[in-house]
């Protein structure tokens, strides 16, 4: 299907989706940043409200619905900003995986770790006088942020993080991901957010008698792309934005209107 083609707004949708849902049980994947937040100049500020916070606890109350929070951010992280118990978080698009009865992580390539610290050492160095632009450890991962960056700067930002990765990336030891201004260097493995939403039903399904799991997936970002494929004729995939720019099955417009389709889970 081509990107943005015939997606409907959820809310115009709700009877049929409803219908689709009801009496099943539903695996709910949350991104965090711009989904469940707005997105902020930088990471720390992006708070989970109380409202959006009792919601979920309420949800994950009812026997039918499990839940995953699925980010970009380390797991670590993640699982800082949330504080919620009873959940699963998956962290790093997909390398780290953390819940009940449950704790994955990727296996790392040889030498990754070598050469992320050096990725990290060289940008750090190369970029230190371009304000607006920062580095974060991730741990799996290294990210370049220049959203506070002038504008005029930021072909220079890239072309230092395209100089300073291209040896890993010619050598298929790092992949690099594209974010909502963020550059990311990550192994060079074929794992990410769909691979690991995959996984988490398979076990999903075992741990419910073989029983149906309709997944319901709800992101705002390029890499949330990637679930929405694994999951597409399976479930229920949300983007959030504008409906032009993703190939998910239906959109909403912003965090609000998450919020507010969680509450008609709810209700459900």
């Amino acid at each position: 299907m081509a990107r943005g083609q015939n997606v409907d707004h959820l809310f115009g949708k709700w009877r049929k989706i409803k219908k689709k849902l009801e009496g099943k049980s539903i695996f709910i994947f949350l991104d965090y940043d711009g989904t469940l937040t707005l997105i902020t100049q930088t990471p720390d500020k992006a708070i989970l409200s109380l409202k959006v916070k009792n919601l979920i606890k309420k949800l994950i109350r009812s026997p039918r619905v499990k839940l995953a929070f699925i980010s970009g951010r380390s797991l670590a992280d993640l699982k800082k900003k949330i504080g919620i118990e009873g959940v699963i978080y998956v962290g790093n698009h997909g390398l780290e995986i953390e819940g009940p009865k449950i704790k994955f992580g990727y296996p790392a390539l040889p030498g990754y770790q070598s050469a992320l610290k050096k990725i990290k050492n060289r940008l750090n160095n190369e970029l230190s006088h371009v304000r607006g632009v920062f580095v974060e450890d991730k741990g799996l991962v290294i990210a370049l942020h220049y959203r506070l960056a002038n504008k005029k700067q930021i072909p220079f930002v890239k072309s230092i993080f395209r100089e300073i990765t291209s040896t890993y990336t010619k050598n298929k030891l790092i992949k690099i991901k594209l974010g909502k201004m963020v550059f990311e260097a990550a192994p060079s493995v074929k794992w990410d957010k769909g691979k690991a939403v995959l996984w988490l039903l398979a076990r999903g399904r075992f741990a419910a008698g073989g029983n149906r799991i309709v997944p319901v997936y709800i992101g705002d970002d390029k890499t949330d792309e990637d679930a929405f494929f694994a999951i597409k004729n399976k479930g229920l995939s949300i983007f959030v934005g504008n409906r032009d720019i993703s190939s998910a099955d239906y959109y909403l417009k912003n965090p609000r209107e998450v919020a507010v389709f969680l509450g008609m889970l709810l209700e459900d």
